[in-house]
């Protein structure tokens, strides 16, 4: 099968390539199957899920692992079953990027991700609830809270 995207123009794939939400995402549950797109091959901390169904919406996620190593969301026992998982740690993750024009204003949504069986190539997006992840965190704030946790230091500041 084709599908012409805006940023990758025409994009062979198989029906496996596929990634199935049963209920679609939040505002589009009509859109169910979606391409995963990597902007770098074999590197999964930016995807864009690109609609088969709709080819203008497509969606940039990133892998919260990669910019929050402490990023722990805990799914319900119904959500795991409706994955066929029996851990959270057996699932992929993403969330939603608002793109802003400069980079580190982008946000991320942490409270409803998106979250994977690899195995069985299903997904949901689930919301996160009792967990103290928020809507939009800035993905500028992480940043400076790894170099802090770093120690890095202002190179302009002198002793």
């Amino acid at each position: 099968m084709t599908i012409h995207t805006d940023y990758y123009g025409e994009v062979e794939y198989e029906k496996e390539d596929l990634v199935f939400f049963a209920d679609g995402l939040f505002g589009f549950p009509e859109l169910r199957y979606y391409l995963p797109l990597y902007l770098e091959d074999g590197d999964e901390s930016v995807i864009l899920m690109q609609s088969t169904e709709n080819p203008d919406i497509s969606f940039v996620t990133m892998n919260p692992m990669s910019f929050y190593p402490d990023y722990q969301p805990c799914l319900k026992p119904e959500e795991l079953s409706i994955l066929s998982a029996q851990d959270s740690g057996d699932l992929s993750y993403y969330v939603i990027c608002v793109m802003k024009e400069d980079y580190l204003d982008n946000t991320v949504n942490l409270k409803c991700p998106l979250v994977i069986n690899p195995g069985t190539r299903t997904g949901m997006q689930v919301i996160l609830e009792g967990s103290h992840y928020g809507f939009q965190h800035r993905l500028g704030s992480f940043v400076n809270a790894d170099s802090e946790n770093r120690g890095d230091t202002d190179a302009g500041s002198t002793t």
